[in-house]
């Protein structure tokens, strides 16, 4: 045995006899990571023993360090993880950690160790992991897990499975469960269905949208706001308007983000006729997020018109925000409906909006807002710190010789002392 072996190795025996297994570790990844003659060799016989004592008596962290080992002992670690997979006694951690370190080996006898699983495993948490690593397994796992959905007991798990393997050849089976009379698994198979860009798709995720279950209906949402690219010949923005209305807010809610992810002025126009004082304020706040990814000239239009005809404060700072991570060339209208805000909008009464603002027009660049940033300075500090932070941000040179200016004229006492702040803040750079 080469002596830098026999050392590392003897240092793992003396680890593992105090039970230190931070240290176990850390010769095993010495060990497998060595170049020299004899290692591979000596890894067949003696590492995989150290391997598993670390898997069984280590903590969390420990556990989690050695699960990235074990594909590198090869095929022979198998049996002893599914010696120990199998042993329903085991603490449920430990067989959880097995399950995902299982996934990692694409052989016969892992996939039915798993499968087998599915079908008889009480603990969630563990069938969850096993469905997660037959899913990682990939292909090979498909055809047992097509079987699985055969019953009504491992159905579900069998769908979250394929769901994790995004190869079409599971968009068979996936279709046969869409009408499945259990809820939740037409939606997990929707959802998983959402992911390919196939004809057979696309019809599935329409019909969906009427499913009785709200579940079912989301996540069709979901689905079909990924498919901009059919935008126009499934004539998605009519398709979804309704669902803006359904029953149930997360349905509504999603159907605001699909909206905003199309991009059209259309989308912008069936959003902006839903915001109003009876619609719930999640709703409301979520098409004026919508409306910002839109981004055209309209839906800052129908932003505007939301911050003069309702009058709610955390609306009216959503807008604020939104306006100030809009991108070009919208950015200089952003940044003039924000200066409007300044000149007298009910909004400005309340401190945290016009620290909004102030975080907004800094964001935004655009030059026309330094006087207004300015003005700012004579509001309570929250407020003056962010309008100094825009004024840095905006034009650093040209706000502090516009602020030297200023300071010898007659102002506001307010101002004045907002603009001493200011130019301390520079002096200090």
């Amino acid at each position: 045995m080469n002596t830098d072996i026999k050392v590392n190795w003897q240092q793992a025996q003396a680890a593992r006899s105090l039970g230190n297994w931070a240290s176990v570790i850390q010769c095993l990844q010495q060990l497998i990571g060595s170049k020299k003659e004899g290692v591979q060799e000596f890894a067949r016989s003696h590492l995989l023993e150290l391997a598993i004592d670390v898997l069984v008596f280590g903590d969390f962290h420990e556990r989690w360090e050695i699960a990235k080992v074990f594909p590198k002992l090869g095929q022979e670690a198998i049996a002893p993880l599914l010696e120990i997979f199998a042993d329903e006694e085991a603490e449920e951690e430990l067989r959880w950690y097995v399950a995902r370190i299982l996934g990692e080996f694409n052989h016969p006898s892992v996939i039915n160790a798993l499968v087998e699983l599915l079908k008889t495993e009480e603990s969630e948490e563990v069938s969850a992991i096993a469905a997660a690593s037959l899913g990682n397994i990939g292909s090979p796992a498909i055809a047992s897990l097509t079987d699985l959905l055969a019953e009504e007991e491992t159905r579900l798990l069998a769908v979250r499975s394929l769901s994790h393997i995004r190869r079409t050849e599971t968009i068979a089976p996936l279709l046969s469960v869409i009408q499945d009379p259990q809820v939740n698994i037409r939606a997990a198979a929707i959802e998983a269905l959402s992911s390919f860009h196939d004809s057979r798709i696309p019809p599935v995720l329409l019909n969906a949208l009427n499913d009785i279950a709200a579940p079912v209906r989301r996540e069709a949402v979901i689905g079909l706001s990924f498919r901009a690219d059919l935008r126009e010949e499934l004539d998605l923005v009519n398709r979804l308007q309704p669902k803006l209305y359904d029953f149930n807010i997360n349905v509504c809610t999603a159907a605001a983000i699909a909206l905003g992810r199309l991009g059209t002025d259309p989308a912008a126009s069936v959003l902006y006729q839903v915001l109003s004082p009876i619609t719930p304020v999640s709703l409301q706040i979520e098409i004026v997020r919508a409306l910002g990814r839109v981004g055209t000239q309209k839906s800052l239009e129908y932003l505007r018109s939301a911050l003069n005809q309702l009058e709610f404060s955390a609306l009216w700072q959503e807008i604020v925000t939104v306006l100030g991570r809009v991108e070009q060339p919208l950015r200089t209208k952003a940044a003039e409906i924000l200066i409007e805000l300044l000149s007298g909008h009910p909004a400005i009464e309340h401190e945290n909006i016009k620290s909004a603002i102030a975080l907004s027009l800094g964001q935004l660049g655009e030059i026309q807002a330094l006087h207004p940033l300015i003005q700012l300075l004579a509001s309570d500090t929250r407020v003056r710190l962010h309008a100094i932070a825009a004024l840095k941000n905006l034009a650093p040179e040209a706000a502090y010789q516009q602020l030297q200016q200023l300071a010898s004229n007659d102002l506001a006492p307010e101002l004045k002392q907002g603009i001493a702040i200011a130019l301390q803040e520079w002096s200090h750079e």
